[in-house]
């Protein structure tokens, strides 16, 4: 696999099942294993500007266009966007990488898959930095119980309707756009919107928010030691979930917030996330 020591090399193809996605790598080949996990409406590339610091500390990392995103994993039922097929997918990556246990670092959607992973397979997951998004168990009862929360998430609801690709995707992506609300740079922000202009991508990301069940809510606390970081600038995720977070995790916890910074955690505050990880990864 082609990598770097400061950054992502070209991506390459990786075969789970009948998918094949784009991962990214970089750092030493013999480095401890990391592996990214991006959310939406981002890809990959939401990991290069920490990448340098936590290759430096001698970290391979592997970043993947996740399912629906990469364009060599884009089923078009809805159901092939259920959780347990997108902790499969981790599962299986590390499988074909060869990897036995990797730390897993995820952020929004990625997050909640990284929940997910670590609370049903702890004897794959070394550590979780879950970034932005609590425990599911966490949110799911902020969304119950916390009027500001319910309120932050009336946009699933939208994302959950047919049709809401048009709306997203007209005026050059202006609402999806917006949504970065200046946090981000605008190459980044032109490289995720130009995977999800691809034919059929927007709909496939939006499946993962339409393949939601109740089950989310009901998930087992994690185990193994996990950092959360929460920024409490973040639009989309509140303080009632972040401060609940911890009665999730049965494991060495550490929360995080990070005063002032927007929910684009890994592109506005990069040196900062990457310090955390590396606390939590410990010394390679």
């Amino acid at each position: 696999m082609a990598s770097t020591t400061s950054g992502f090399g070209p991506a390459t193809s990786v075969r789970v099942g009948e998918l094949t996605f784009d991962v990214a790598t970089a750092g030493p080949r013999t480095g401890t294993p990391v592996l990214l996990l991006h959310g939406f409406p981002e890809t990959s590339a939401c990991w290069r500007p920490m990448a340098p610091m936590l290759t430096a500390a001698g970290l391979r990392l592997y970043a993947p266009d996740q399912r629906g995103y990469s364009p060599g994993a884009r089923p078009e039922e809805v159901d092939a966007y259920r959780i347990e097929h997108l902790v499969a997918d981790v599962i299986g990556l590390l499988d074909t990488l060869g990897i036995d246990r990797a730390h897993l670092v995820g952020h929004d959607w990625g997050a909640i898959v990284g929940w997910f992973a670590a609370a049903r397979h702890p004897d794959r997951v070394r550590t979780l930095t879950a970034v932005s998004v609590p425990h599911p168990a966490a949110f799911g009862w902020a969304v119950a119980h916390d009027a500001d929360q319910q309120q932050r998430s009336a946009y699933i609801k939208a994302f959950r309707r047919p049709g809401t690709e048009d709306k997203l995707l007209a005026d050059d992506c202006r609402r999806l756009r917006a949504g970065f609300g200046g946090d981000v740079d605008l190459p980044l922000v032109e490289e995720h919107l130009h995977r999800l202009s691809e034919p059929g991508a927007l709909s496939a990301a939006l499946a993962w928010y339409r393949a939601m069940t109740a089950e989310f809510a009901a998930l087992d606390p994690v185990t193994v030691p996990t950092t959360y970081f929460w920024s409490d600038g973040d639009a989309y995720l509140g303080r009632a979930g972040a401060l609940r977070c911890g009665r999730f995790v049965s494991g060495p916890y550490r929360f995080v917030e990070l005063p002032g910074i927007s929910h684009w955690i890994p592109e506005q505050a990069p040196n900062r996330l990457a310090d955390e990880v590396l606390r939590r990864v410990g010394t390679p």
